[in-house]
């Protein structure tokens, strides 16, 4: 049973890992980008590593396969100052199943607020504003199939909207994680947003055509749609480690790294490490997208504060993270435990 895991484990990683030498830049190439946004902040200050940490509901946005790893109901609860005054809220909840599994749901929103509507004619505003909102709803279902092998999936359902246009789309992720050695060596992998292509579409988008301009008696204000080409969504396939580490007295040491390959950029690297002291308090620091061409992601850096409340568990994180020509980014994740 043991090399079956492993060779399904490590048979997903041979088979959704292209060549290094292809790799391209494709920024900007796919829709629903904001499905890549890290909501745990104990992993954002951790260089937004974690599917091979697969521990907690705060690693299931990682890896599908951390949902078989939650014993306990627990709920998680994330707000992000991202740029430009963008809100970003993220939720989720996971309940055991005992020996059938574990259930998790989430919903994650992005929202920029309102926009002035500018044209050529008017570039201080035409007096109209308008709002980008975008949601994902997400179903998963892991378990643990044997003492080391833990596997898990996802199913999400995105809506994109742009003031009167928009789009859905559902995408699916899958990820399993082995634990490689008794003194807690961890390896995770996960293909996550695997998805058809998707267009936009919306009232936003009617024209008024004039099939023969000039034509005395042409009907110059015929109904018309203008059509947008269809993208691909944001597939990512990870891989990664995860090592603790005893450092003596009460403190440990949690060391993590994770390879990704997505299809809208070239390949990077994430690395974190996390100091904990008597469970109770945690110190962290990361980078992300090491190796990756024109990167505008950098340190990151977080804490967390672990306690217990009427015998529910409790912990509060905090991530600041540098992107470079950007603005830096903040984010607040609380996890109860009950």
């Amino acid at each position: 049973m043991r090399r079956s895991a492993v060779a399904l484990t490590l048979g997903a990683a041979l088979s959704f890992a292209p060549a290094v030498s292809f790799a391209q830049t494709k920024v900007g190439t796919t829709v629903g980008a904001f499905l890549g946004i890290e909501p745990s902040a104990r992993y954002a200050g951790l260089g937004n590593t974690g599917v091979g940490a697969a521990s907690g509901i705060e690693s299931a946005f990682f890896n599908p396969a951390a949902i078989g790893s939650i014993t306990g109901s627990s709920a998680m609860f994330t707000h992000a100052f991202w740029f430009a005054d963008i809100s970003y809220d993220f939720a989720a909840a996971a309940v055991p199943l005992r020996r059938w599994g574990t259930l998790y749901a989430s919903v994650t929103s992005l929202n920029s607020g309102e926009i002035d509507v500018r044209t050529v004619d008017r570039p201080l505003g035409t007096g109209e504003r308008y709002t980008v909102g975008n949601v994902a709803v997400g179903l998963g279902y892991g378990r643990r199939v044997t003492e080391r092998f833990t596997t898990g999936l996802q199913f999400t359902y995105v809506r994109e909207r742009i003031w009167n246009s928009s789009q859905d789309f559902m995408t699916f992720s899958l990820g399993t994680v082995y634990d490689l050695t008794s003194s807690g060596l961890k390896l995770g992998t996960c293909l996550s947003n695997l998805g058809t292509r998707s267009q936009i579409s919306g009232r936003d988008l009617a024209i008024q055509y004039d099939e023969t301009p000039g034509v005395y008696g042409d009907n110059g204000a015929l109904p018309g749609t203008q059509l947008t080409d269809s993208f691909p969504v944001p597939l990512l396939f990870r891989v990664g480690l995860s090592y603790p580490l005893e450092t003596g007295g009460d403190g440990r040491l949690l060391l993590l790294a994770d390879a990704l390959h997505p299809n809208d950029n070239t390949e990077s690297v994430n690395a974190g490490a996390e100091w904990s002291w008597r469970e109770l308090l945690s110190l962290r620091a990361g980078w992300q997208a090491l190796f990756q061409e024109d990167s505008e992601l950098g340190p990151t850096l977080g804490f967390g504060v672990k306690g217990v409340y009427d015998e529910n568990a409790y912990r509060f994180d905090y991530a600041w993270a540098d992107h470079d020509h950007l603005q830096e980014t903040h984010r607040l994740s609380f996890v109860l435990a009950f």
